[in-house]
Formats: structure tokens, C-alpha cells, sequence
């Protein structure tokens, strides 16, 4: 079951006291066992009521009031998100928590409704299937999608190529015989013990992954990576590196959506889109 754990506001709260460096470090380890624990899902803090807005709805009337509220028991300084398996374990879970507070304070816990709840109002499904897609949608945002490139033996050597070339930065590596699983008999090309298994690097704000594969020829045809410099002294350089070796597809050139733009195919196969942003010029 899911629920919302509510720090109550108090009058210290209120007045927008921060919490001692002693209780932000006692309330960090405690977070860290909610998440090694699996949860926490999220939570925050809230500023006092002095900075928020209460709109208050009246039929198709809306009224808006700003800050301060003077309810202070019905008021909140912060929240947890949790996923549990029961109420009785939330309850351990909040006893376990540093007082939030430098006074007496209050912590309430309350369960989310479940789609299933409202099944009586919706009986052929079609509210729940609405929020399903929603939900579907929300989890989607926070994904990422990163290029995984297969080497076929070279994975080192283009790591190190792009390092120097576009000073990509290796922020993991494991080798096949690193794996804490033993690898297949029969599924590892000879020789390739020692290759990458797996790599993850990163060439400026993008992340990439990498490896050898087990022995079998890869391509990297239908796509290209487009890497996107601040000036045409970087562009310029950037490009000459990766052509080292290379093939250029389509010289540096201006275009209407960049002052320099060109494509090339390194050394390893891999097919770039090299270009100065559009509104550098």
C-alpha cells in the first residue's frame, strides 16, 4: 500500500526556523534507511504558509489568499511518500524517526486511494484505464535513453579515441573476466576474456554505453550521433579528430539551421552529425 506521511507544521515551522545541523544529519541517515529499505518513494520539505497561496473554491467562484494561514494544527512543514506493506509498518517505520521538530511535534499518516477503490463508480474500467495511461505517461517522462555501441573487439581502443578526440570521460568499465556471473560456455568468442563487457563514458552532457559484445560483427548503420559545440574552432577540431581515420560523409559547411555543420564516420564506424548551435554565430 502507498502512503502519505505528514509532518505536521508547528510554530517553529511556521516562522521559518531552519532545522539544526544535527537534526538535517539525524533526518539524512534516516532517509537513507527508508531508501536501502525500499520506502521511500519521496519527500520534502515545505516553506512556511507565510510564502504559499490558498485558493478557496466557491461553485464557479475561485478566491485567492495569500499567506500566512493561522490554523497551524492543520497546517504542513513536509511529507513522505511510501510504499509499505501495511499501516502497522509505516507506524514502526515514523517511530523510528527523529523528532522533525525542536518542540513537541506531530506526524500523521494517511493511505492513498486506489483505483480499485472507486471500482463501484466505474464499472466497465474506463476511468481506470484513463489513470493507467496516465500513470503510464508520468513514468515515461523520467525515463532516459542512452546509445549502447558495440565494439566487436575494439571497445578499448575507441574509448581511448574518444577520449583524446572528444574528451570523453570512463565512468565505469568491467571486463568479462570481472563479471560476477560467469559468463556461458560457448558464448564468448576466443580471445575475449579480457574484453569489455560493459563501459559507461560520457562526452560532455551526454552519457553513452559501451562494449565488446561476444565475438560478433556489428554495424552501426541508420543512425549518427549529433555532437553540438559552442564555437567553429571546436567544431572545426572536433570533426578533424573523429575524420582521423575516418570517413567524411559531408564536408564542413554552413547551413540554414547552423554556421558549421558536416558529417563524419570514424575510424570505428560510427557515424556523427558535427555542428556549431544555431544561434552561435
Amino acid at each position: 500500500m502507498k502512503v502519505m506521511v505528514i509532518v505536521k507544521a508547528t510554530q517553529s515551522s511556521e516562522a521559518g526556523e531552519l532545522p539544526s545541523t544535527e537534526l538535517l544529519e539525524a533526518m539524512g541517515k534516516y532517509n537513507e534507511e527508508l531508501v536501502k529499505a525500499g520506502i521511500m518513494q519521496a519527500g520534502e520539505g515545505l516553506k512556511p504558509s507565510s510564502e504559499g497561496k490558498r485558493v478557496t473554491f466557491s461553485g464557479k467562484d475561485r478566491a485567492v489568499t495569500d499567506g500566512p494561514f493561522a490554523e497551524t494544527k492543520e497546517l504542513i512543514a513536509g511529507y513522505w511518500m511510501w510504499q509499505v506493506d501495511s499501516m502497522e509498518q509505516a507506524v514502526e517505520w515514523v517511530r523510528k524517526c527523529p523528532n522533525p521538530m525542536p518542540q513537541e511535534s506531530d506526524i500523521e499518516i494517511r493511505p492513498l486511494f486506489e483505483i480499485e477503490d472507486f471500482a463501484q463508480n466505474d464499472p466497465d474500467g474506463t476511468i481506470a484505464a484513463h489513470e493507467d495511461g496516465l500513470r503510464q505517461k508520468l513514468a515515461m517522462r523520467s525515463c532516459t535513453v542512452q546509445p549502447y555501441l558495440f565494439f566487436s573487439g575494439r571497445c578499448e581502443e575507441a574509448l581511448d579515441f574518444y577520449k583524446e578526440a572528444l574528451g570523453a570521460t570512463v565512468s565505469y568499465l568491467m571486463r568479462f573476466s570481472e563479471s560476477p556471473d560467469p559468463v556461458p560456455d560457448g558464448m564468448l568468442q576466443p580471445g575475449f576474456e579480457n574484453k569489455i563487457m560493459h563501459a559507461s563514458f560520457s562526452i560532455g552532457k551526454m552519457s553513452l554505453m559501451a562494449s565488446d559484445g561476444c565475438g560478433e560483427s556489428t554495424t552501426f548503420d541508420g543512425f549518427r550521433l549529433a555532437l553540438s559545440v559552442s564555437t567553429e574552432e571546436e567544431c572545426n577540431r572536433a570533426f578533424a579528430a573523429l575524420a582521423d581515420g575516418g570517413t567524411i560523409d559531408m564536408p564542413l559547411v554552413k547551413t540554414f539551421w547552423s554556421p558549421r555543420y558536416g558529417m563524419v564516420t570514424d575510424k570505428f564506424n560510427v557515424g556523427w552529425m558535427v555542428m556549431v548551435a544555431a544561434d552561435v554565430q
